[in-house]
């Protein structure tokens, strides 16, 4: 097939635009971004050429998707259904059976059916690949004519400075698709943003107001003071201990209030990673947790990347959601690159 065809995409639950930014990265034309939350609507449309359009996805119909592919060749509808239910942090049997979110993953997998576009992606967490929704979703998938590849990506693997892995699958009506092995060394912490300007808790820099730390009490500043690079609560004096930590209980989690470290890759970036008590989110040196500039970039998106307009009041919980919440940019690159070069030999 000739390598001048372009694919356009449909990024469905597009968040702020990780997805798409990768999918743009390996030359995929994402037309349409599409997601529930308005706060998705400036990043997808300042940082690309893409427009945004404020929807469910459980009640878009066919005819709307199919509308955005006018006049392309080879199209992609591309997503990341919301994973909550499947997440490791929801632990509940009965939480998986009843969240409202199995809704959306049915409703990504009813669309490609009935789009039938060229090629169809979808990204996740690896549990949901035990789900009968995901098997189900294959099956129907091959059952319509496609050719179907998954596998949990390990994220370092393909550049990330984080350790995060994602089940992906691909799915091509063109014929046989492979996600590739790809082994790229691990970058680290300090490859990634140890030129950011030090700030401290509580503050932003002047020049980029998502380069904010959250501010500390005394007692975490006191904490954070005490902690090693990769270490745990476990390096602090008995006096700055919580009670919870003391208990048997507190030690399944020796990663709470830790710091990360300079030569290894983040932890899992959360939407909570602004928080020093949420996990291993302290900075390497600095007595703070990390920024949202400094989330934002271990996620992989470019340091000027731009989250919500000038001027604007910098929320923690709202910036934390969509920067936790996305698909790391490389990630959604290794997608794309995949993906075109399908295109290009099939």
């Amino acid at each position: 097939m000739s390598s001048t065809k372009k694919i356009a995409a449909v990024d469905l639950f597009c968040g702020a635009g990780g997805l798409t930014h990768g999918l743009i990265k390996a030359g995929i034309d994402v037309r349409v971004g599409i997601d529930l939350d308005p706060a998705c609507h400036y990043p997808i449309e300042k940082n690309h050429n893409t427009r945004f359009i404020k929807a469910d996805v459980s009640q878009l119909t066919p005819l709307e998707i199919l509308s955005i592919f006018k006049n392309s060749e080879i199209n992609l509808m591309a997503g990341c259904a919301p994973c909550q239910p499947f997440s490791s942090y929801s632990r509940s049997t009965k939480q998986h059976k009843a969240h409202k979110d199995w809704g959306l993953l049915s409703s990504f997998s009813d669309l490609a059916i009935k789009v039938k576009p060229t090629l169809v992606t979808m990204e996740n967490v690896p549990p949901l690949r035990n789900q009968e929704i995901f098997k189900n979703f294959v099956s129907q998938l091959i059952a319509h004519g496609y050719f179907v590849d998954f596998k949990v990506v390990k994220c370092t693997k393909i550049g990330l400075p984080q350790s995060r892995q994602r089940l992906v699958l691909v799915a091509s009506s063109l014929g046989p698709i492979t996600l590739p092995d790809t082994y790229i060394s691990a970058k680290t912490v300090r490859e990634t943003i140890s030129d950011l300007p030090a700030i401290s808790a509580g503050s932003s820099h002047s020049q980029d107001p998502l380069h904010a730390a959250a501010s500390l009490s005394e007692l975490n500043l006191a904490r954070i003071r005490h902690s090693k690079p990769g270490g745990t609560w476990r390096d602090w004096p008995e006096e700055l201990r919580a009670p919870c930590h003391v208990r048997d209980s507190g030690s399944t989690y020796p990663s709470v209030y830790g710091r990360m470290e300079w030569d290894e890759p983040a932890p899992t970036i959360t939407t909570q990673c602004y928080g020093f008590g949420n996990g291993r989110f302290g900075h390497p040196e600095q007595d703070r947790a990390i920024s949202l500039r400094e989330a934002a970039m271990l996620q992989s998106f470019p340091k000027e990347y731009s989250f919500s307009p000038a001027g604007t009041r910098i929320n923690f919980n709202n910036l934390g959601r969509l920067i936790g919440n996305a698909v790391p940019v490389v990630l959604g690159e290794y997608i794309g690159k995949t993906l075109v070069e399908h295109v290009r030999t099939a």
